[in-house]
């Protein structure tokens, strides 16, 4: 129970919870596009077998290195580029002192990562042959230190009732 006070007249207040809306809803709305993503239910594209473009994701790591700067993107098989980091930002440009240096793609991993956990992707897909030097492992290492995982969970599959093996639900947790 907690007292208001409004006007000198103090108003009791009791604490209850959500289980009254969630027994009469009829209809649930997700307005997340990720979601399904994030349950590991949803779809990842495989593409065809000519396909350049690596295996399936959800999220994948693209790194454009040119002779002044260094562009890193996190593109969405859907949507395209989601989040963009790049050298030639102002921000980053000004406290660099080479725009293609090692402290510059240590730096470029970092501002990465913290764009990649603030919209909410914790994980990603890096393809091996985009791993060509020090440089880029360098940016790798910065971002899985700051909390990227830089690989994605397999796709959830329903397992066949035959099976006696059944593996855990992602959107069950059990602590």
């Amino acid at each position: 129970m907690f007292r208001t006070c409004v006007n000198n007249l103090f108003i009791k207040r009791q604490i209850h919870g959500n289980t009254e809306i969630v027994q009469n809803c009829k209809e649930i709305r997700n307005r997340n596009p990720r979601n399904l993503e994030r349950l590991r239910i949803a779809r990842k594209p495989i593409g065809y077998a000519l396909d350049v473009g690596g295996g399936p994701y959800w999220h994948k790591l693209n790194i454009n290195c040119s002779q002044r700067y260094i562009t890193a993107e996190i593109y969405h098989f859907e949507n395209g580029p989601v989040i963009t980091a790049s050298t030639q930002e102002w921000g980053l440009k000004k406290q660099l002192y080479s725009t293609t240096d090692t402290t510059a793609y240590k730096f470029l991993g970092r501002v990465l990562a913290q764009r990649c956990l603030e919209s909410g992707i914790s994980e990603i897909y890096v393809q091996d042959s985009i791993i060509t030097g020090n440089k880029i492992q360098l940016l790798l290492d910065e971002m899985s230190e700051h909390g990227i995982y830089l690989q994605e969970p397999k796709r959830y599959n329903h397992p066949n009732s035959a099976n006696k093996y059944h593996p855990e639900k992602p959107w069950e947790t059990y602590e």
